[in-house]
């Protein structure tokens, strides 16, 4: 298990696993070449994914995350993130309202980070007063990942979100590059989350210390 707290993992390169893929996940969070802190399992066509397939990548990435010293997410599935040990659950504002998180959480008695991605300051605002541990902000350029993506945000509509957030940590999503990372720091946003730039890099640990050395100055 991840031994340090949210604000801890959440910075720098925030990891996403979108695939079922051992190799992938251990160049993501390589601690010998400053890997990611946190690892989020968000499989590729997530929607027609069986639960078996999801329990099977979040399975693995536990044991490829213990190993790194990092801590897991999944996103989505709160029973799967309790089944496998991971350290959180992270929600988009279409999936189970954060209320129920917590209270589901609560009755399973261990601690769970429980993110949620915002698309504007309202949802921002919602989400730390639901008593969120951390946020998803963005589109904050255009991206391809989602076929029906919110508008895009700015790095102007990052930077006001970070302070709507207060202590909360927010991180940057959507359409983000390597070249992009510096000025995505400078919002104050707490970390990155980059997808196809890092995950299809020719060097996958490379990308990610080089998304993550702009939070370690």
């Amino acid at each position: 298990m991840f031994d340090g707290g949210v604000g801890a993992a959440v910075r720098g390169c925030y990891a996403v696993l979108d695939a079922d893929d051992e190799a992938l996940a251990r160049a993501l969070v390589d601690p010998d070449r400053g890997g990611a802190r946190v690892l989020q399992v968000r499989l590729k066509g997530a929607l027609s994914a069986p639960p078996a397939a999801w329990l099977a990548a979040a399975t693995m990435a536990r044991q490829v995350t213990r190993a790194a010293g990092a801590a897991l997410i999944v996103d989505d599935h709160l029973d799967v993130a309790l089944a496998v040990g991971a350290e959180g659950v992270h929600l988009g504002q279409a999936d189970l309202p954060l209320a129920a998180a917590r209270a589901a959480v609560a009755r399973a008695g261990r601690p769970l980070w429980i993110g949620v991605s915002t698309h504007d300051l309202a949802q921002v605002r919602a989400a730390v007063a639901g008593g969120a541990d951390y946020l998803g902000f963005g589109p904050v350029f255009a991206t391809v990942t989602k076929l029906d993506p919110d508008p895009v945000v700015g790095l102007e509509g990052l930077r006001a979100a970070v302070v709507a957030a207060g202590r909360v940590p927010v991180v940057a999503i959507g359409g983000i590059t390597v070249a992009a990372a510096a000025d995505v720091a400078a919002t104050g946003a707490a970390a990155a989350c980059v997808i196809g730039a890092v995950n299809r890099a020719a060097d996958v640990a490379e990308a990610v210390r080089a998304i993550s050395t702009h939070w370690n100055r």
